[in-house]
């Protein structure tokens, strides 16, 4: 593995929102930022004049950057509006970027005394966002972490040993789902007789799920480390598994808490059967357009080891480069060993070096953020943007042939304009 520093070209922490805010149905995302803030928001979401979404800009202008106004009696005054313009909103994350890092504007501080003044009505709480030294995806991972010392206590049960085998009573889904893939998830979890299931976030405010010495974790995205962390403290135990992501991986997954929970080898066999051949089914439809094309992924999302074992082991790309923004190997430790052994993997980012290695490899297919992408495609490379892979659903065996056909697609595109 080779570590990279130098220039790096990535999305801030802020376009977390994005997915975030569809996801909690009564929270709402208040950054504290610029108008540069706003208007990434507003485009990278694509929020119409008519929408009412659930996330806005408290702009810091440039009274407030030099000091001469009073940001705290500003921002206690837009969130008082807010909250009397919109009295559905249950909770309310301020969102650090970088402009009000460079103030120092003490945002937890202030979601401390906001929750006081509005106490039985909205809960505050806050996080960063800044794009200082993040990958969007952090986003994600600040919020759920900022969650985690709100969750109840979840008691252990009388007689379990705790961290013991037989202490397990509640199995927590962490990490930011599609709807749709969540239950979907609750009904394999059901069938194989795990019914304790809890998701976090959850689609709700008011319904934190519990957390303790009975609570067993399965992370459903790769870049959540300080909230495992701090479920970790809390008492949860991490159970270590692939991602959820193509049949292989979802079977893995789904595998690790049928056995935290003991069930038998031929329960699962036969609750799995019919969604691993459909997961195998549509996945085989897009082999023939996949199979042996070089890939190369820049760093992004902290997904792209995950792909690269998908795109590699289920439908035969060849991954010259796996590049990704932060390596934790205790949370891809099973993901890199299921990688062919030759891949390059590059941990950071050089963006002038690894511009020049992708223009020496030529891959059929490079992964990569928007503001790579079409410099790449005016000198005739094929491109797939990597954030696209955030907002869709991808994960589960129900999902398996659409993570598929969002590869296929660019390759195809490529050929058709092929003069």
């Amino acid at each position: 593995m080779v570590r990279e520093q130098g220039q790096r070209e990535v999305f801030c922490g802020l376009t977390g929102i994005i997915w975030l805010h569809r996801k909690i149905q009564d929270a709402f995302f208040l950054i504290v930022g610029s108008r540069t803030c706003a208007h990434l928001m507003q485009s990278a979401a694509g929020v119409m004049i008519f929408a009412e979404p659930r996330f806005a800009t408290a702009i810091l202008e440039e009274r407030d950057l030099a000091g001469l106004a009073d940001a705290n009696d500003e921002l206690d005054r837009e969130v008082a509006r807010l909250l009397e313009r919109r009295p559905d909103i249950k909770l309310l994350f301020l969102v650090g970027s970088c402009p009000s890092e460079v103030i120092k504007l003490d945002l937890s501080r202030a979601a401390e005394r906001l929750s006081r003044v509005h106490a039985g009505r909205t809960r505050v709480l806050s996080y960063s966002g800044s794009g200082l030294d993040t990958t969007f995806t952090q986003g994600e991972d600040a919020a759920l972490a900022a969650l985690v010392p709100d969750m109840p206590t979840l008691p252990l049960q009388e007689g379990a040993a705790e961290g013991g085998a037989d202490s397990a009573t509640d199995l927590l889904v962490v990490g930011a789902l599609a709807d749709v893939v969540e239950d979907q998830l609750g009904r394999l979890f059901a069938a194989l007789g795990v019914t304790r299931v809890h998701f976090l976030p959850p689609r709700k405010a008011g319904d934190l799920p519990p957390v303790g010495p009975g609570t067993v974790m399965l992370l459903a995205q790769p870049f959540l480390g300080d909230t495992a962390r701090l479920l970790e403290a809390r008492g949860a135990r991490r159970l270590s598994a692939p991602f959820p992501l193509g049949e292989e991986g979802t079977t893995l997954w789904l595998k690790a808490a049928a056995d935290a929970f003991g069930v038998p080898a031929d329960r699962f066999d036969s609750v799995t059967e019919a969604p691993r051949a459909r997961a195998c089914a549509a996945l085989a439809r897009f082999r023939g357009e996949l199979d042996g094309r070089r890939l190369f992924l820049f760093p992004d999302s902290q997904l792209e080891p995950v792909l690269a074992r998908v795109l590699s082991r289920e439908l035969g790309m060849v991954p010259v480069e796996v590049a990704t923004p932060y390596l934790h190997r205790g949370l891809m430790g099973p993901e890199l060993a299921l990688l062919p052994p030759e891949t390059r993997l590059v941990e950071g980012q050089d963006v002038d070096a690894q511009l020049d290695r992708c223009r020496a490899e030529r891959p059929d297919l490079t992964v990569c953020g928007l503001g790579l992408a079409n410099p790449l495609e005016a000198e005739g490379l094929t491109t797939k943007w990597a954030i696209e892979l955030v907002f869709t659903p991808i994960q589960g065996y129900e999902q398996a042939g659409d993570l598929a056909e969002l590869f296929a697609r660019p390759l195809r595109r490529a050929g058709l304009l092929k003069v």
